[in-house]
């Protein structure tokens, strides 16, 4: 006699199960849905929201010319001063996310938020936490829209870290520091 119900569900399969389920995204300002033309489908089309470290590249030099079809990135750092502790944290979010409606007012559509650049001086704010700041910041400036937030962060290394930070508001991450882990482990015959 059965005391208990297992169920064995197979995880979440994007292969297997392509014709249900899309990795695909897409960057760039968004239109209004309620009124489609064509400014509404001036979007880059991306694989992943995972990006490698070249495709990363490609994005960051796009500089609004006509080979970049309008599309016009800027990085900001999301660094802050580890000496000056919580304070110091809470100046650099209010610093980003004035960046990042000055950028948008510049003709920026694409905002890199970068944790490179730490020392032992300056500390990464957390992923997460910049992104929602900035996320929500920009959502009641009314702007959320007219720019794609991406991140280039080495702190994100689970597929939970990933979820979230899509879930908060970045529309792809450049995993930067697992991605070197993983050449590195080839390189050296770890895998």
């Amino acid at each position: 006699k059965q005391l208990f119900a297992q169920v064995t569900n197979p995880p979440v399969d994007a292969i297997r199960e392509e014709i249900i389920m899309a990795t695909e995204t897409s960057i760039g300002p968004e239109d209004n849905l309620l009124e489609p033309g064509p400014r509404a489908a001036l979007q880059l089309a991306l694989p992943s929201p995972v990006l490698s470290n070249p495709e990363f590249e490609k994005i960051r030099q796009l500089d609004g010319g006509p080979l970049a079809r309008g599309f016009r990135s800027i990085t900001l750092p999301i660094l802050f001063h580890a000496s000056e502790n919580g304070q110091g944290l809470r100046r650099a979010i209010d610093d980003v996310r004035a960046r990042a409606s000055e950028a948008i007012d510049e003709g920026y559509n694409l905002i890199i938020l970068s944790d490179r650049g730490h020392d032992e001086t300056d500390a990464p704010i957390p992923a997460l936490l910049a992104v929602a700041a900035v996320h929500h910041h920009l959502v009641r400036a009314g702007t959320r829209t007219r720019v794609s937030l991406i991140l280039e962060s080495g702190e994100p290394r689970e597929a939970h870290h990933f979820s979230l930070l899509i879930g908060y508001g970045a529309s792809a991450i450049n995993p930067y520091l697992a991605l070197e882990t993983i050449d590195d482990q080839v390189r050296l015959g770890v895998i």
